[in-house]
């Protein structure tokens, strides 16, 4: 259990107001949890691990520009704007467990941390209860996607969640450096994801990256498998084709190979979960054609921004900018399909 410092509830002043951290707990019938359990900029909640909403009251006398993130760095909601005197309330669901992040990651801290943020953070109230009516978006994937532990790296299932409106809630079970292959065989991973599916939840899949010797069949085998494994659950399977890496021509395309993830046994990864997706009618967000279009667009300096090449001369795994571009991709096409609805909650 966390425990704040004298010096830690002094600097909640920051916030309009001195909080005092009185753990509780939050279960269905009880009373929301709030302010006391906040100090400074964090907040944690002792909950077990489930799916709760939260809505949070922004703002105060002054102008301000506030964000919340979550657990393992994820952006539960993008910094908002709030006029002098206009406090305004927003409203997202989160999931807790164990691990918090990456599957095969450190626990993390029991609970729920939240971490208030921005440019001007002003927090007026906060409120958490147990989700009564939510749906899962449950993420299969590798390191592009997974909730990543430190700067600079994000995956865009770690800013997806910005997007979406209360009751949906992210379940990140993206892992670094999984193919198809690992992430099946793994029982921290597709054995531990799959009897958490539920009827109407949907389970979106993105694996390729590390599939760099994994045969045309082999691959388009587990592309079903995983697809079936979700079907019998009554959840939704999408597939989502990977995004790119950042590989260019001398004549500002990209390359036909390592950047549109080819592999060494010259599999089309995302050729082959195209055709699956239309072989069993599952709904498809080609995520290839999308990132292609955008760092083409952008030519060999303004996509930079979106990797990590200046930190780290990566072309592969995105900063928290391009992170959250490619969330709002996948968004869109969500949106776009009719998987889900659009926009994001307001209350207040």
């Amino acid at each position: 259990m966390r425990r704040f410092t004298i010096a830690a509830l002094t600097a909640a002043t920051a916030l309009g107001t001195v909080l005092t951290a009185v753990p509780a707990e939050a279960h269905r019938g009880r009373p929301a949890l709030g302010l006391e359990n906040c100090a400074a900029n964090a907040c944690h909640f002792d909950v077990p691990a489930g799916t709760y909403d939260v809505t949070v009251r922004l703002g105060g006398e002054t102008a301000a520009s506030t964000s919340v993130t979550g657990e393992t760095r994820r952006t539960l909601l993008a910094e908002t704007a709030t006029a002098a005197g206009r406090p305004t309330s927003r409203s997202f669901t989160v999931d807790v467990r164990t691990p918090e992040g990456e599957p095969t990651g450190a626990d993390g801290t029991p609970g729920l941390d939240l971490v208030i943020g921005g440019s001007a953070p002003a927090l007026a109230d906060i409120r958490v209860t147990p989700a009564k009516r939510a749906r899962q978006i449950l993420l299969v994937g590798d390191s592009t996607v997974c909730d990543q532990p430190g700067d600079p790296y994000s995956g865009w299932g770690q800013q997806l969640p910005q997007y979406l409106r209360k009751g949906l809630s992210v379940a990140n079970y993206a892992d670094s450096g999984e193919s198809t292959v690992s992430y099946l065989a793994d029982s921290r991973l597709w054995a531990t994801v799959q009897p958490r599916i539920r009827g109407g939840d949907l389970v979106l899949i993105q694996l390729a990256h590390n599939d760099k010797q994994t045969d045309e069949a082999t691959y388009r085998g587990n592309l079903e498998t995983l697809v079936a494994g979700v079907r019998a659950k009554g959840g939704e399977p999408v597939l989502v084709t990977p995004i790119v890496r950042r590989w260019f021509n001398a004549d500002g395309t990209l390359n036909n190979g390592t950047a549109l993830l080819v592999n060494g046994l010259g599999v089309d990864h995302p050729a082959v979960t195209r055709a699956v997706a239309a072989a069993h009618s599952v709904p498809l967000i080609d995520l290839t054609a999308g990132t292609k279009a955008l760092v083409e667009s952008l030519g060999t300096e303004g996509s930079k921004a979106l990797y990590l090449y200046n930190e780290k001369r990566d072309n592969t795994h995105t900063s928290v900018h391009g992170a959250t571009v490619y969330a709002g991709l996948v968004r869109d096409e969500l949106v776009a399909q009719g998987l889900v609805r659009e926009g994001r909650t307001r209350v207040g």
